[in-house]
């Protein structure tokens, strides 16, 4: 259930429903979704941003994966990596959005799905994510807290942050 976050005042009531919200773990995922997941990461992380880097890290087939769809096509993604995978606690990464549907509110959707993905996995848990420096403001919107000095990650300053647990 989406709702405790006030970042979704701001969205269109249209989104609510626009595209097709999936939670899956990586042996759940069709040949088709895990082909649509890694084209999207690569359109956005390799070739957008111009970072060669390994995207495929091996974290995949331990992950949950969060997609949201109009018809077949991937418009928003996210990966929940589970605690100690990465971090001590659960992590978000890997978050995009495409690039024709970016800055409609669709990545603070996305942000919103993930984080009700990690709630209901991981009751009581923070939630640990690696963001770059640029988008600081935007992950702070959802409750996460800088726990790092900036440092860079495949040449992009990132910095970590931190959001504890909701109070249930």
């Amino acid at each position: 259930m989406i709702g405790f976050s006030p970042n979704l005042r701001s969205l269109q009531p249209e989104m609510m429903t626009t595209l097709n919200w999936k939670c899956k773990e990586f042996k759940e995922l069709t040949i088709n979704e895990l082909y649509s997941m890694l084209q999207l990461r690569a359109a956005v992380f390799v070739l957008e941003q111009n970072c060669p880097y390994q995207d495929l890290d091996g974290n995949d087939q331990t992950s949950i994966h969060v997609t949201g769809t109009l018809g077949e096509e991937l418009l928003c993604y996210a990966r929940l990596l589970p605690p100690s995978v990465k971090y001590k606690t659960p992590s978000i990464g890997r978050v995009t959005t495409h690039q024709k549907i970016r800055n409609e509110g669709y990545g603070k959707l996305l942000m919103n799905k993930a984080i009700d993905y990690c709630q209901e996995h991981w009751p009581k848990e923070a939630i640990t994510i690696s963001a770059q420096k640029r988008l600081q403001k935007f992950y702070s919107e959802f409750g996460f807290v800088i726990e790092t000095e900036p440092y860079l990650e495949d040449g992009i300053p990132h910095i970590q942050m931190l959001r504890k647990p909701s109070s249930v």
